[in-house]
């Protein structure tokens, strides 16, 4: 980066993929960005999450998002699919392999990835 004025092209570039919002009927994909996160991979997955929804045309009925710690360190990177009157699921572990499979099978086919989710890795 050389100047400002590159930087704001960076971000404005940016903007489009990644939508911040809280609430409303879209389903939202959190990512855990703290730095334990980041440390065991979250980066890689929050951006196959952003491209996923890019790419299958998702965009306005699916967010993705970033949080920071969730607090199960052991488990990151963490995910949580949050849809619109249903329970919050746990993703851990996750890789951008895991994270294009959650894509497809849940996100779009509507079935938990059971084997990603925390109740799996406890079960282990």
């Amino acid at each position: 980066m050389k100047s400002l004025a590159e930087l704001a092209a960076i971000r404005e570039k940016m903007k489009d993929k990644i939508v911040l919002r809280e609430g409303g009927e879209n389903t939202r994909i959190v990512v855990g960005m703290a730095t334990c996160g980041i440390a065991a991979g979250a980066r890689p997955v929050l951006n196959a999450f952003v491209e996923g929804v890019d790419r299958e045309d998702l965009n306005g009925k699916v967010v993705v998002s970033q949080t920071g710690c969730i607090g199960l360190c052991q488990y990151e990177p963490i995910v949580e699919i949050c849809e619109p009157g249903k329970e919050k699921v746990t993703y851990v572990k996750m890789t951008v392999e895991k994270a294009e499979k959650v894509l497809k099978e849940h996100i779009k086919g509507g079935k938990i990835v059971e084997e990603y989710t925390i109740t799996s890795a406890q079960k282990a």
